[in-house]
């Protein structure tokens, strides 16, 4: 137990020299929870250092991610190379110690984290994937698929609604796999927790369903680890509410600023003495944690070795199952399937989210590992897919998801999902309700996970139920997003083509904007829909004016351009259902599809006019929704905030004529 105490001292001392040297960073986790830290990172995880992305490794999300300090002295006491050069750039450019953990910036990091709540979620989400997939491939002597997902979280990201949205859906399904690990003590940035968090948390925990265990001590390593190895036996998820010091051992310690804040240069000698830390040398690893730690690397790196054993068994057991395993595992889809023909035929008009639940279940039975489902609207996103089951305590391997009312939650568990690996996630809400996804949204673009997003009902088409539905400025919300691709399709085959696109870009997260009302299917419709935008028809020779528009607004734009020819105004109509695709081409296709010398350009959208500026230019003229929508039916909306032929055509007539 000394030398585990001493290894736990140098992650104290390390994390506290970095902090120091940076002038910045969060000294108060890393002092209070290196303990339950480091016990379980070398009693517990099942991991390769040498393979860090192993397949069948146990996942750990530090969910408060502002701690990270923890993370890189365990990456580095457990050789992921992390070198003490790196700790000492904490926090500096281009170094692989940022200030908070980024996944694939920095080797052994499972999840980007820092908003809090948004960790332990995906911890879920992790934890619904391995049951998923072993399900699936685990026979009774052959488990290629079995490991634990833990996360460990503090007070703030317990506040936070996300984590208890997550964790009620984590206890319903009996996640028996997922351990949180609880870094509780009392503390926020404004003062002790009693201020706005006073309930009782493993009592909230036990009413969501999960596992509940309490460690009064958090420096008795052998009460945490016996805490943990009693919650891997019960077959529900669990919660380890472990009492900690903030800043442990410093003169800040307990207090709010050990939160935030440096322990200052005067202080650190007085930590490192309070903590028996005998070395007065800076970023010091002693002999003894060196030898210690090596001999624990080298047992970790034959869990890999096992499990590869394991697995060229069950492929000459199981040969079907490990081809499908192989399939599950591989990371591009295969072009076969997404050039198949069938998946962009239609045989009548319909909403684009009717077509997309076509293409959906189109894809569902050519790609055995999608896996997702709907924020408890189903039915009306069209994003079930009706020839397989539920995913549940009784039936792991159903593929759709039963998500419940928490946009926010669901979104993060794809983010896990995702990160898992082996399946292919996404998820569906009503567009006006990515408000509630959207934080989790940017961490698929940051982290480059390809979830798709499915996004229904997407303008004033919503209809009756008004301005609260009526999504407005959310396609600018998207496409103002780096990494994110935002589709808006007029029609089944467009609508075809943004699933064909997001399922190519497996490092993009893809979003589809879809109508609840019908679309005609446009007979110039094609898959130069993959590039982004392009040229639907040109109407009359030597066109004096581009006309572009996206989803529902292209068949109101097609109309106009039919309307304004009959004035002896040639147009050329541009379909542009994905802008971030679209800026993706060469300059030459660009130039080719908008020609410079064309300065009459409209642009129509019923949504907000924001980010068009770059297509139709100071000459240009954007017709669009830059106030809020209205209760009543459909056509009638259209129709009170000018979307109708003759209303658009009036408008650009007087504006640029």
């Amino acid at each position: 137990m000394e030398i585990k105490n001493l290894c736990v001292n140098t992650m104290r001392t390390l994390s506290a020299d970095a902090i120091q040297k940076a002038k910045s960073g969060h000294p108060g986790l890393p002092l209070g929870a290196s303990p339950m830290a480091f016990t379980l990172f070398n009693d517990c995880l099942k991991i390769s250092p040498k393979n860090p992305n192993w397949f069948d490794r146990d996942r750990f999300i530090l969910s408060a991610g502002h701690g990270s300090m923890l993370l890189y002295s365990l990456l580095h006491l457990f050789d992921y190379g992390v070198s003490i050069e790196d700790i000492k750039n904490f926090r500096q450019i281009d170094s692989l110690t940022p200030g908070h953990p980024e996944y694939g910036h920095t080797l052994g990091i499972d999840a980007t984290t820092g908003p809090l709540g948004q960790g332990v979620s995906m911890a879920v989400g992790m934890a619904m994937a391995e049951s998923h997939l072993a399900s699936i491939f685990n026979t009774d002597d052959c488990k290629v698929v079995d490991h634990y997902t833990y996360s460990i979280v503090g007070d703030g990201c317990l506040m936070e609604g996300i984590s208890n949205e997550a964790s009620s859906l984590a206890g319903t399904l009996k996640l028996g796999k997922l351990i949180v690990l609880y870094d509780s003590n009392n503390i926020t940035i404004e003062g002790d927790t009693a201020t706005a968090f006073g309930e009782n948390v493993r009592g909230r925990y036990e009413a969501l369903g999960w596992d509940t265990y309490f460690v009064e001590d958090g420096n008795n390593l052998e009460e945490i680890l016996k805490a943990i190895e009693s919650a891997k036996k019960i077959d529900k998820p669990s919660l380890i509410e472990i009492k900690t010091r903030i800043g442990y051992g410093s003169t800040k310690e307990g207090s709010a600023s050990a939160h935030g804040e440096p322990l200052g240069e005067d202080n650190i000698p007085t930590f490192k003495k309070n903590i028996g830390w005998e070395y007065e040398e800076s970023f010091y690893v002693p002999q003894e944690v060196k030898s210690y730690m090596k001999e624990v690397v080298a047992k970790k790196n034959t869990f890999v070795d096992e499990w590869e054993k394991l697995l060229e068994e069950y492929k000459v057991k199981y040969p079907e199952k490990y081809d499908l395993f192989e399939k599950f595992m591989k990371e591009e889809i295969d072009e076969e399937i997404l050039n198949d023909s069938s998946i962009i035929e239609f045989d009548k008009d319909m909403a684009s989210r009717e077509s997309s639940g076509l293409v959906l279940n189109r894809f569902a039975k050519l790609l055995p590992n999608l896996f997702g489902g709907s924020a408890d609207l189903g039915p009306s996103n069209k994003s079930v897919m009706k020839d397989f089951d539920f995913y549940s305590p009784e039936n792991r391997s159903g593929k759709n998801i039963h998500f419940g009312v928490r946009e926010h939650a669901m979104a993060a568990i794809c983010n896990g999902i995702s990160l898992h690996g082996g399946l292919l996630p996404y998820c569906a809400t009503f567009f006006v309700f990515s408000d509630y996804l959207k934080p989790a949204v940017r961490l698929s673009a940051l982290m480059n996970q390809g979830v798709i997003y499915v996004l229904t009902h997407d303008s004033i088409g919503v209809g009756e139920d008004g301005p609260t539905h009526e999504p407005i400025e959310h396609l600018a919300m998207f496409r103002s997003t780096p990494n994110v691709s935002m589709y808006r399709p007029c029609d089944a085959k467009e609508t075809a083509y943004a699933w064909i696109s997001a399922l190519k870009n497996r490092k993009t997260p893809s979003c589809l904007a879809l109508t609840r009302q019908k679309l005609t299917n446009l007979e110039k419709t094609s898959n130069e829909a993959l590039k982004g935008g392009y040229v639907l028809k040109d109407f009359g020779k030597d066109f004096e004016m581009i006309v572009m528009a996206s989803g529902s607004e292209v068949g109101l734009a097609y109309k106009v351009c039919e309307k304004l020819l009959e004035e002896n105004i040639s147009t050329r109509l541009v379909s542009m259902p994905c802008m971030e695709e679209f800026e993706k081409q060469s300059k030459e296709y660009k130039e080719k599809v908008l020609p410079k010398d064309i300065r009459k350009r409209v642009s129509i959208e019923a949504l907000s006019t924001f980010g068009w500026g770059k297509y139709v230019g100071l000459d240009g003229l954007s017709i669009g929704l830059d106030t809020f929508g209205a209760s009543a039916p459909a056509n009638l909306l259209f129709e009170k905030f000018g979307f109708t032929v003759d209303a658009v055509y009036e408008k650009i007539k007087k504006e640029l004529f």
